[in-house]
């Protein structure tokens, strides 16, 4: 009996894996959005430059969007935004019910608002190849695997929801619009 409750005590709740869950999540939110989104801007940025407000709009909206996404991971997909802890199920819901990637479309709009708040040359620059990478990284990377790993659902995901941005909406169905 006391082997047996020994035994139960080394085995992680659900309580325990949430948490460290969470921690992951936050880490991975730092280390990757936050250094490609805030760590480099912040560094080309002199302190004394001015900042147009104008560029605080797409900035803020890209931080709101990001966290809403890194929540979604968390929540829905039981998973971070890591490679080293992807969430468990494909996430389909929140921001991910409009555009499959809307974690990218949110480092894209900060990246956007640095450069049109800073007027850097190098910051726009820098925001054009990091959106770049990002389309090569879903295209060669991501989609593929999302389809060995996730299959028919995934295809059915892929069929309805756009690779970024719905400018208009698809009827439900795989994806072809009504005659």
């Amino acid at each position: 009996m006391l082997h047996r409750l020994r035994h139960n005590a080394n085995v992680p709740t659900a309580k325990t894996r949430m948490n460290r869950l969470f921690w992951q999540a936050l880490f991975a939110f730092l280390a990757l959005p936050g250094i490609v989104a805030f760590g480099v801007p912040l560094l080309v940025l002199a302190p004394s430059r001015f900042f147009d407000p104008f560029g605080l709009i797409p900035l803020a909206v890209g931080v709101v969007l990001l966290l809403l996404c890194v929540r979604e991971f968390y929540v829905a997909g039981d998973g971070t935004l890591a490679p080293w802890a992807p969430p468990r199920a494909l996430v389909v819901t929140g921001l991910y019910r409009y555009s499959r990637n809307p974690m990218y479309i949110a480092v894209v709009l900060v990246l956007a608002g640095w450069a049109l708040g800073s007027g850097s040359r190098f910051l726009t620059i820098y925001a054009i190849a990091v959106t770049l990478a990002f389309h090569l990284r879903v295209v060669v990377g991501e989609e593929p695997w999302l389809s060995r790993t996730y299959g028919e659902k995934w295809a059915n995901y892929r069929d309805q929801v756009p690779r970024w941005i719905q400018l208009r909406r698809r009827p439900i169905g795989r994806g072809q619009p009504a005659s």
